[in-house]
């Protein structure tokens, strides 16, 4: 998301003013829109699409909705977030499969844009829904382009088909044509062709592109698009729409620092929808496109579904249920706080799944300071370890310690941390396991202790009347400690009610020493 974080700083700013005001008049909601024009022109947000948005935003925000909502701020937030699902496309769109295999998604886009690097990933993701894709080697006029999807299929560990050696060499309309026809015979159910782009749109590409498309009549016609392409992104849709008429969008290089609101403007503009999102170089970085989910990371309100879908397919719920077994009877070891962190690393990038939290948009410095390699220098220590230590950290004397330290290249203080930090891990997540609410450090205890009918209202009374001792110094002793007992944090749990709209920098670091040595 790296991509929208300008477009996303700026509308969080414009919220963040527009929130101290309990009624919204005219000229704050103007001024509001001004704000969001400006932000989504300096984005290369297209600007047919910045009128309409801007305009629907306005007559909305004048509207009945607003005036009579409790919180006039947050309606506007709400409105702004609706009508931005609605410029990514509105609903999710799926991939079409043919009722009679093999699918067949043809591939487009210019030249550079990540065509054969999203094949591959596209291979592994529908792998794993139990299907098998042939990858075809279409584009044989860039230079090693047939090598290269050759190198990425059997990373992708899919069957690929490359009869040329390209380089200019070989017929792609027939290579595309009898790759299909190999698919069908071979019961491939799935078949993904890889078309030539170039450097600019031209005729040549335009009617290579529509005669593979007449030989192979594919299911979809996949248009890549790089999101940091800029203002002319909507150009070059608008002509491969014309001249081969593609069916969905896949917005690649989404993890780039360029401003990249063009590629926003893709559906809109073109009518079609966008399908996946490419957020790294990895075969495995590839997301289905949730245009819901997408306008609330750009407005900093998090995407908690794609981490909780992410953290499904990484953790087993068997495995996670012996694992609650385990904390609530206290036999949590270091060998289950190693299994854990792998868990954890299945799931991708830390800074990515932090950044999936809401309000973390103000969070973005520490979050690039965010070392994951102190995951690693934690498994380290602990597979340096002998099992009964692993079991029984308390066995854990001066010698031993130096021996791990030696064995994984560390230091015995930071042997020390890790015992430390373990030992708070495991009372939290005893705590949790129980039905408690832990006292996190950095963030002060939950007020009523997160038990049932533990009200901040009885709370508030029982502090009010003050110690009821008959002991004069006694009673003004208590009375005054409770005076100086520091109040419970306000704001809601992910910090965007509070004052500083995200958690401190303090929190952040809590959550690194938890996960490394700090």
């Amino acid at each position: 998301m790296a991509t929208f974080g300008t477009l996303s700083d700026r509308l969080t700013e414009t919220f963040r003013n527009l929130r101290t005001k309990g009624k919204l008049t005219p000229a704050d909601v103007d001024g509001t829109v001004r704000e969001i024009r400006r932000a989504l022109l300096d984005a290369d947000v297209a600007l047919p699409v910045v009128k309409e948005f801007t305009a629907k935003v306005r007559e909305r925000a004048l509207g009945d909705e607003v005036n009579r909502a409790l919180n006039p701020a947050q309606q506007v937030v709400q409105i702004v977030n609706e009508e931005l699902v609605a410029i990514l496309g509105g609903q999710q769109r799926r991939l079409q499969f043919a009722k009679t295999p093999p699918t067949v998604i043809m591939l487009a886009g210019l030249q550079g844009s990540g065509k054969t690097t999203f094949a591959g990933k596209l291979a592994k993701m529908l792998e794993k829904d139990g299907h098998t894709p042939l990858l075809i080697a279409a584009d044989l006029q860039r230079p090693n382009a047939v090598n290269q999807l050759q190198v990425v299929a059997e990373r992708a560990g899919a069957a690929v088909y490359a009869p040329e050696p390209g380089n200019g060499v070989g017929d792609p309309v027939q290579v595309a044509k009898d790759g299909v026809e190999l698919a069908r015979r071979q019961q491939h159910d799935i078949v993904i062709i890889d078309t030539a782009g170039r450097l600019g749109v031209d005729a040549e590409l335009m009617k290579q592109a529509a005669d593979i498309r007449t030989a192979t009549d594919p299911d979809e016609v996949l248009f890549v698009i790089d999101a940091m392409i800029g203002q002319d992104a909507v150009n070059t849709a608008k002509a491969f729409q014309d001249g081969v008429d593609f069916t969905g969008v896949v917005l690649s290089k989404l993890d780039g620092d360029a401003r990249g609101g063009a590629a926003l403007s893709v559906a809109s503009i073109t009518g079609r929808p966008i399908i996946f999102a490419s957020t790294g170089e990895g075969l495995d970085d590839l997301e289905a496109f949730h245009p819901d989910r997408m306008a609330s990371r750009i407005l900093d309100l998090g995407d908690i579904l794609t981490l909780i879908e992410q953290a499904q397919q990484a953790f087993d719920e068997e495995e996670a249920m012996k694992m609650a077994e385990k904390l609530a009877t206290e036999t949590f070891t270091l060998e289950d706080f190693l299994e854990q962190m792998q868990q954890m690393k299945k799931m991708g990038s830390m800074k990515k799944m932090l950044g999936m939290l809401p309000g973390m948009g103000s969070m973005k410095d520490q979050l690039e300071n965010f070392d994951e390699r102190e995951i690693d220098r934690t498994e380290a220590i602990i597979r340096s370890m002998t099992p009964g230590e692993r079991r029984n950290p308390k066995v854990l004397n001066g010698s031993r310690r130096l021996r791990i330290a030696r064995g994984a290249g560390m230091t015995v203080t930071d042997v020390n941390q890790l015992v430390q930090r373990f030992d708070q891990a495991a009372k939290m997540m005893k705590t949790v396991a129980r039905g408690g609410v832990p006292n996190i450090p950095g963030m002060g205890p939950i007020p009523g202790g997160g038990r049932p009918g533990a009200s901040a209202k009885r709370g508030k009374q029982q502090k009010a009347k003050g110690s009821r001792s008959g002991n004069p110094a006694k009673r003004a002793a208590e009375n005054a400690g409770v005076a100086a007992a520091p109040t419970a944090p306000t704001g809601s749990g992910f910090g965007l009610g509070g004052a500083k709209g995200g958690p401190s920098e303090a929190d952040l670091a809590e959550l690194q020493k938890m996960l490394g040595k700090g």
